[in-house]
């Protein structure tokens, strides 16, 4: 299925497109009231709901709070999140020596990747220095009634994105650029391997084991999410009911509880053996690419584990991912050592920017 290109008022990119990045500016203040110069979570919460997000809920050391509509178990769909899922089913196969990591991709999946691209391995996936190009246009709004109900395949998503590629990508390995696509590939590597489905990989490799009981990838013809669930919308069109076609890449629903049960694994090295746990925060050295906003600065900061690496206000270093779809902006941060950690899940109104919002949870949160 063809998808058109469509200009939507969401505050961040759709999970396919880009992730989050985080500004350095505090969050908006409520009408009429000053700002705390150094505001804290609650502080935060308190100023919510606003003209910006119509709701939010967080989760910070373990503790729930909420603001607006929305509780502290409500189900959010997780957007790019799901990487770090998919990277470490990967890393997992890696292990197993069912994947190398060197390996070309395109040997797993010569009828996916072009042979313009037959130098770019499976490492070069996992930390987005690939070069695969621009992904192809996604639904929104300008494609009319229904538009975030409709579907591709990832082969057919892929296609349509390898079809519209324009110019000679880079070098391999030389730049990082932050790009849905390698996760599409990924996660049909997964499936080649193994001989089952990602989503059977997903549950028995992460979900079963760790036994995240909200979490999981909803079936391509599934729209649905489970209750409790915040209602949210786009150009006040309810979209609450959508699309997974992310997938492998972006298409997984959850709870910050299950969240924080993951990140917590992950980080404490349940999920990996200790050669790949070292990958989870191996940065490449290269260079970051001038379009690519979520790496402040010249260098790359996404890791082969799929984290970024974000540096809060005061030098120190943390690590996370984010993620966007249609009405949820969420992700998580924590320190390496698990002294803070925090997930977040906003329901953006459209109507302004949400990233300060995001920016003072994550310093107020990860703040000693």
């Amino acid at each position: 299925m063809r998808i058109r290109l469509a200009v939507t008022t969401l505050a961040l990119a759709t999970a396919v497109t880009a992730g989050a990045v985080l500004p350095s500016v505090a969050a908006a203040p409520a009408a009429g009231t000053p700002a705390p110069a150094d505001p804290t979570v609650q502080d935060v919460l308190d100023r919510l709901p606003d003209g910006v997000v119509a709701g939010a809920l967080i989760r910070r050391d373990g503790v729930g709070a909420t603001a607006g509509p929305v509780t502290a178990d409500a189900h959010f769909r997780i957007g790019s999140v799901t990487k770090a899922f998919t990277n470490t089913v990967v890393l997992q196969l890696v292990a197993e020596h069912r994947i190398g990591l060197d390996t070309p991709a395109r040997r797993y999946v010569p009828e996916v990747l072009p042979k313009a691209f037959h130098r770019v391995t499976v490492r070069q996936l996992l930390d987005h220095t690939s070069g695969l190009p621009k992904p192809a246009p996604t639904p929104g709004p300008a494609d009319g009634p229904g538009w975030q109900l409709r579907s591709v395949t990832p082969k057919d998503f892929l296609r349509d994105s390898f079809a519209e590629a324009t110019g000679a990508p880079p070098a391999p390995g030389s730049v990082q650029q932050y790009n849905g696509l390698n996760s599409f590939v990924l996660g049909l590597i997964v499936e080649k391997v193994t001989g089952r489905s990602y989503t059977d990989e997903l549950e028995r490799r992460i979900i079963g084991p760790l036994r995240l009981r909200h979490t999981g990838l909803p079936a391509p013809d599934d729209p649905t999410i489970p209750s409790p669930h915040a209602q949210v919308y786009v150009d006040g069109q309810d979209v609450t009911e959508q699309s997974p076609y992310p997938w492998a890449e972006g298409g997984m629903i959850s709870t910050a509880a299950d969240q924080d049960r993951f990140v917590t694994a992950l980080f404490r090295g349940r999920l990996l053996p200790p050669a790949q746990q070292r990958l989870v925060f191996a940065v490449p050295r290269a260079k970051n690419a001038a379009t690519n906003a979520n790496c402040p600065g010249p260098k790359a900061c996404y890791s082969i584990g799929g984290l970024m690496r974000h540096r809060l206000s005061d030098g120190r270093d943390v690590w996370g991912k984010t993620g966007s779809r249609p009405g949820w902006d969420n992700g998580f941060f924590a320190t390496r050592d698990l002294g803070h950690r925090l997930v977040y899940s906003l329901n953006p109104t459209g109507a302004g920017n949400d990233l300060p919002y995001i920016k003072a949870l994550v310093e107020a949160a990860l703040a000693d």
